[in-house]
Formats: C-alpha cells, sequence, structure tokens
C-alpha cells in the first residue's frame, strides 16, 4: 500500500503552490493556533506529516488503505472510532499501530461478559497509614490514556458498556462523587464483531451516538492478501515510525476547526442529516422505513470530519464530494430501521444512498 505526499493546496481561485517557509510552527510550537497569514504554511506541513503517518501504517497494514484514512479522519475531528468486522482482519493490529505512529499513551481493553465498569475506569481502596489513620486511595483504570483500545466491546455487557460514556463525552469520569479528568488527548477505537455472532450485545444507542465513526472492516483484496501472507509470515517484519505526538495531534485538531466551509457543503449537511430523520423527511424511503435518524451530533461529526478529510488530501477546504463520501461512516450507527424494513432487507446503507442522490 502506497501514500503519496499531498498535492499542492487548491484555493477557490485555481491552484496555488505554498513555499516551505514557515512551515515549522506545527513541530516547533504546535500549542500556537495559526494566524490567517500563515495558516496555508501550517496545513501543507500537516498534510507532510500526515503523509508520512500513513505511510509509516501502511507498512503493516495491508489492502485497508480506506479504513486507515478513515481512523486518521476520526482522530484529527478529535473522535472517536467503531470498528466493525468479523476476528482476524487486523482491527487490533490497526489500534495498535495508530498508537505507535501517532506516539499516544495507549491502552487496552479485552472485554468480557464477566468485565465490570470498575474494571475499565478504576476504583477506590481503603489504606491504613502507619499511625492508624484510614483515608481512600483512587486506583486509575485503564481508561486512563489517550488512546484506548476496547477490543471486542460487544462482548461485555450493556451496564460496563455504559461505563464509557461519560468518558467518551465528557473527557473525565465520576468515582465517588469526584471527577477524575482523563489524559488529552483522549480517544476510543473499539473493536466489533458482527452481532450474528454468538456471545455478543448491541451497544446502547446513547453510545453509539458518542462514535464520530462507525468503520466497517472487510477482507482484503487478493494482492493485499498475498503481500500481507508474504510480509507477516517471514523472519523479519517492518516497523513503523513515529510521527506524531500529542502536543502535535492536538495541534492538529485545533487547525481542522479552522479548516473555512463554504455555504454549499453546510447546505449539503443539513440536508442529509435532516432528511434522514422521519419527521423532517421528504423522502419517501426514510418516512416508510426508518424508526428514528440523526440527532444534531451528526451534523457535527460530518462537519468536522468533512474538514479533516479535505485536510488529509491536501485541500484548503472541504467539498461535498466530502460530505458524501463520509455519510455512511458517520450516519449509519445513527439510524434504525423500523421493523417492515428488516423483514424486507431494506438496508441503513441503501437508506443512506437515497438521501446522498441528490447532492451527487
Amino acid at each position: 500500500m502506497e501514500y503519496l505526499t499531498p498535492p499542492s493546496l487548491q484555493l477557490a481561485s485555481g491552484h496555488a503552490t505554498l513555499g516551505r517557509k514557515g512551515l515549522d510552527t506545527l513541530e516547533n510550537d504546535p500549542a500556537t493556533a495559526p494566524d490567517d497569514s500563515g495558516i496555508l504554511n501550517e496545513i501543507e506541513k500537516l498534510g507532510h506529516l500526515l503523509a508520512r503517518a500513513r505511510e509509516s501504517v501502511g507498512r503493516v497494514i495491508f489492502g485497508q488503505a480506506h479504513i486507515v484514512d478513515l481512523s486518521l479522519i476520526t482522530l484529527l475531528s478529535g473522535g472517536h472510532a467503531l470498528l466493525i468486522g468479523v476476528p482476524g482482519l487486523g482491527k487490533t493490529r490497526l489500534v495498535e499501530t495508530l498508537g505507535q505512529v501517532l506516539g499516544l499513551d495507549d491502552g487496552r481493553v479485552q472485554f468480557t461478559p464477566d468485565l465490570m465498569p470498575a474494571d475499565i475506569l478504576g476504583s477506590e481502596v481503603l489504606e491504613e497509614s502507619d499511625d492508624g489513620a484510614r483515608s481512600f486511595r483512587f486506583l486509575k483504570g485503564p481508561v486512563f490514556c489517550q488512546l484506548l483500545m476496547a477490543d471486542e466491546i460487544n462482548r461485555a455487557s450493556p451496564r460496563t458498556q455504559s461505563a464509557l460514556l461519560q468518558a467518551m463525552q465528557e473527557g473525565r469520569v465520576s468515582i465517588a462523587g469526584a471527577y477524575h479528568p482523563l489524559p488529552k488527548p483522549f480517544h476510543v477505537l473499539a473493536t466489533q464483531n458482527p452481532l450474528e455472532q454468538e456471545g455478543t450485545y448491541p451497544l446502547p444507542e446513547a453510545q453509539l451516538d458518542r462514535f464520530l465513526m462507525q468503520i466497517d472492516v472487510g477482507y482484503p483484496d487478493d494482492t493485499a492478501e498475498r503481500h500481507m501472507m508474504l510480509a507477516t509470515t517471514g523472519v523479519n517484519e517492518d516497523h513503523v515510525e513515529t510521527v506524531f505526538n500529542d502536543t502535535k495531534l492536538i495541534a492538529a485538531q485545533k487547525l481542522v476547526r479552522k479548516i473555512p466551509v463554504g455555504e454549499s457543503v453546510v447546505d449539503a449537511i443539513l440536508h442529509i442529516v435532516r432528511a434522514g430523520r422521519p419527521e423532517t423527511s421528504d423522502i419517501s424511503a426514510v418516512i416508510e422505513n426508518v424508526s428514528w435518524g440523526p440527532g444534531p451530533r451528526a451534523s457535527q461529526a460530518l462537519m468536522l470530519a468533512s474538514r479533516a478529510r479535505a485536510l488529509l488530501e491536501g485541500r484548503l477546504s472541504p467539498s461535498v464530494d466530502d460530505v458524501l463520501a463520509l455519510a455512511k461512516p458517520v450516519l449509519r450507527h445513527r439510524m434504525a430501521l423500523n421493523f417492515i424494513a428488516r423483514t424486507e432487507g431494506t438496508t441503513i446503507d441503501m437508506i443512506i444512498d437515497s438521501l446522498c442522490d441528490p447532492l451527487r
């Protein structure tokens, strides 16, 4: 899998190749947001870092360039991702590799049916000092990291799954009435087996909505599988390069929010999201088949993800094509079909296609 350095940034009036002057701000002082005169240089600098990150991940993840890009878009947007696929497709390996490439303090929780919320968040223990005084001390759980891999999240009970809700939304946890902030940045990349397999529990709708994207991981093609088989069964395996760190990633996330968005993109996002709600839709497929549609958080996610995708591809601002490309991973876990639609074989992806068709 090969990645190329992003093309020159495209401006509304045409194309422009930016110089290298002033491109060290993100690396030398990444916590400082770029001003208007330097934002183009900052975007190009970040584009080169992202190209290196994609290339590094591609050394050990074969045939999944689209999945890698969606994962990077999620992290650039400051969100969480849910990776769904059958076992053995490299979901866990992808999360581990991203943690190494981005230079984040990572943690891992293997979800099982007997896992309890305290096993994730931590708990208080009673300690006695030498003078006999007793006090409680909080022992942090594995959630206190920058990149948490929730492996097979749907194998745990809904009660345990819900333990991540506050952490994913607020970046902190509450134990015994006291708040404990999580490190920044904080991201959850969860893997999930398809629900038709034994020993799984569906995630609560409230938690699903906290994931910025649902990324469906499929089988690699013949060429990629051949390459993977030869590369991973020999004596030596490729090693990834650490390209980012937590400070650079936070700076990149701030830069994403500075990307300008045209009115046509805003209108496209509002059309897709509002048309996906039976109460406000004029599309018959939605009115007849959808039980409940995406909420305002979907609009926010689609806006941030479109900005991040444009930046990942070396463009100054997102287009309607970015919105259309991201509609399925952003919306498919935020909508539900009614009983009749499921019995007739209708899928969420078919509904999302009907939302996007007027914009193509």
